[in-house]
């Protein structure tokens, strides 16, 4: 497995990943490349035709992400810093 750049996404590029959950207030930037990570190993378990070890689902239990809002804020999180700041 490749190693993991913390804030940078899988090319190495700069994320910009949101550090509290915009409904309630939850700190979940810590989470998030944790979950990138198991949710690849996942993409590749299913893509091999296996049976994977977790589902996303229970890789957000496990990482204490319960609210659905929060939730939301993983699942839906688009790293788009590379068409917001073309310029260094």
């Amino acid at each position: 497995m490749a190693p993991v750049r913390k804030g940078r996404n899988h090319i190495g590029d700069i994320v910009i990943i949101p550090v509290r959950c915009f409904t309630c207030g939850k700190i979940i930037g810590d989470v998030y490349e944790q979950y990138n990570v198991r949710k690849k190993i996942y993409d590749e378990t299913v893509k091999a035709g296996e049976k994977p070890k977790e589902t996303p689902k229970e890789i957000l239990d496990d990482l204490g992400v319960s609210r659905y809002c929060c939730r939301r804020m993983i699942l839906t999180h688009v790293d788009l810093i590379g068409e917001a700041a073309h310029f260094e």
